[in-house]
């Protein structure tokens, strides 16, 4: 991606603006497919320098991160000394110390909401979603119907991971700040190896004889709000086989997912979970779900026609029928259903309600 850049004339620096910036790492971000290898080898070694450490003797490569995390756990149990503190939190503190000096502490807010707080809201809940399925995969919590002896050693496994994944830096995933020590134009130097990583690889652990690097996903499928959505396959997925299963950013079980196509009212009534019981509502459709299931308008007036779907075990979801007064080109007039909370009782509430207005406020001299 090509970044507009212009000089400081206060120092020579040359300067991406927080557009330019948070762009180019939104990118960077999402990128999937593999690296550059050796520009990503080269820029561990530099960082490895610039904390003042000895290179690695070694970089070994994963396809994940639940892969480089396994091994993580190997060498914390064969006493291998992680080196994050000297490797990232240190730069990581002068590069942001940098950064607000050069935006100013009263500057740094707008700065961050420019850079940094654009991507945060997307990229933060994906690293997470990754870290929370690395945990659960090699340390399941146990069954509520499992013993003292196994609940502790459930226990102590799952802390076991907790602290390899401590030890591991986010790569890509840490497009945020990145963005925003880059736009600041100071303190990126102080980061300039992690970037370089950032750039090319995916998470990554630094050991003082070994650094452990996985590799981006091969795909990933994102809705428009940024949350992790895919009804037919994983919707995060690494070479290696660990993947992600989500729709509109809920994790659900891949053969869930598998079953969707194949979705009947029966199918949604008997879901014992209510969250995939909404997504099996939403995916076969409201509107198609109310005329299969022989569902009965609660009340009608000249805004549109208010629906109730009595759901088991969970609120009923409450839908408002109106119809565009505007005909579209063909001379139809489409209909459309709002989503409105449980408690509207008539169809101009429920339509007032979605303008955010009380139903007696709501007098449209023509609705569209």
């Amino acid at each position: 991606m090509e970044t507009v850049a212009h000089d400081n004339p206060a120092d020579g620096r040359t300067l991406v603006g927080p557009s330019e910036a948070t762009a180019r790492w939104r990118a960077a971000a999402a990128a999937v497919g593999p690296g550059d290898r050796v520009a990503a080898e080269r820029a561990v070694r530099a960082a490895y320098r610039m904390a003042g450490l000895p290179e690695p003797g070694e970089v070994r490569w994963f396809g994940s991160p639940l892969a480089a995390a396994e091994a993580a756990m190997e060498l914390r149990a064969a006493g291998a000394e992680s080196v994050r503190e000297a490797v990232r939190t240190r730069p990581w503190e002068e590069a942001r110390r940098r950064a607000v000096e050069q935006v100013g502490a009263s500057g740094w807010a707008a700065h961050w909401a420019l850079t940094g707080g654009e991507l945060g809201p997307v990229t933060t809940p994906l690293a997470d979603r990754v870290r929370n399925a690395v945990l659960d995969r090699l340390a399941p919590e146990a069954d509520r119907e499992a013993d003292l002896a196994v609940a502790a050693e459930a226990r102590a496994r799952r802390t076991t991971v907790r602290l390899a994944l401590l030890d591991a830096v986010r790569g890509q995933h840490d497009a945020p700040w990145f963005a925003a020590f880059e736009a600041a134009g100071a303190g990126a130097d102080a980061v300039a190896p992690l970037a370089a990583l950032a750039g090319e690889a995916g998470w990554w652990w630094p050991y003082r004889e070994v650094a452990l690097i996985s590799e981006r996903p091969t795909s990933l499928h994102r809705d428009e709000a940024g949350r992790l959505d895919r009804a037919d396959g994983p919707a995060l997925e690494y070479s290696d086989g660990f993947a992600l299963h989500a729709w509109r950013g809920m994790p659900v079980p891949a053969e869930f997912l598998a079953g969707l196509a194949e979705v009947t009212v029966e199918r949604i009534r008997t879901e014992e979970n209510a969250e995939l019981r909404r997504v099996l509502l939403e995916h076969y459709g409201y509107e198609r779900y109310l005329a299969d299931s022989g569902a009965e308008p609660i009340h009608r007036d000249e805004t549109g026609v208010l629906w109730r779907i009595v759901l088991p075990d969970d609120e009923p979801v409450v839908m408002v029928e109106v119809v565009n007064s505007t005909p579209e080109p063909d001379g139809t007039y489409r209909t459309y259903w709002l989503r409105v909370p449980p408690s509207t009782r008539t169809a101009r509430a429920g339509v007032a309600w979605t303008f955010g207005i009380p139903e007696t406020a709501y007098h449209p001299q023509r609705e569209t």
